[in-house]
């Protein structure tokens, strides 16, 4: 027979598999970023002689975004339990 606290220790290892399932879509986003927003004007870039300014500012911005989405998915995984 289970005791009481084999119940705490399934909801400890859910809320675990919840973040991590969270931090891993969260991480998935911030690379689609990546590819979109940075990858796909690189390209661009290569394959013209004309940089314009706001194409740098959305590359550079899309860097940050998914900087920014890669260190929250790290913080969300920093909160499991033991």
């Amino acid at each position: 027979m289970a005791g009481r606290g084999d119940g705490d220790m399934s909801n400890k290892l859910v809320r675990n598999e919840q973040k991590k399932l969270t931090a891993a879509y969260v991480n998935g986003i911030a690379l689609a970023l990546i590819g979109v927003g940075v990858f796909t004007p690189v390209v661009s870039f290569a394959q013209t002689t004309t940089v314009t300014l706001p194409a740098t500012l959305v590359v550079f911005g899309c860097i940050l975004g998914s900087a920014g989405l890669h260190w929250s998915a790290r913080h969300l995984l920093g909160g499991l339990e033991e």
